[in-house]
């Protein structure tokens, strides 16, 4: 069986996410869902961040888990997201923002393999 994932991260994110743990302990991701910095997924400090059931965890980057509410995944299921970063200020509470960089998510359409599988039903 293949191994199908919702969200993936890029090697350049990847280095990031491990300076800021390095920093800041245990994190998570939660992708934002228009507050501040429009879309961005934001990474927070595990402790300073209230998850609740409308919260779906869709998966892990660079062993992080990776949030998103339940009225967004509505919208997003049918896609695969990628973890980028790039440099410029964002405007969120993201814990990447002081560096001078800034988290965003890149979408694609699932394959029909990767739907069926992710999205039985």
């Amino acid at each position: 069986m293949a191994d199908h994932k919702r969200v993936d991260i890029t090697k350049e994110a990847v280095q990031v996410v491990q300076q800021l743990r390095e920093q800041h302990g245990e994190l998570i991701f939660h992708q934002s869902g228009g507050c501040c910095d429009g879309s961005s997924p934001m990474l927070l400090p595990k402790e300073d961040f209230y998850l609740d059931d409308n919260d779906i965890l869709l998966g892990e980057v660079a062993e992080i888990p990776f949030y998103m509410s339940h009225d967004q995944f509505e919208y997003w299921k049918h896609t695969h997201l990628t973890v980028d970063i790039t440099t410029g200020r964002g405007s969120s509470f993201s814990l990447e923002i002081p560096l001078g960089k800034r988290f965003l998510t890149k979408s694609r359409m699932l394959s029909e393999e990767e739907a069926k599988f992710l999205n039985p039903g």
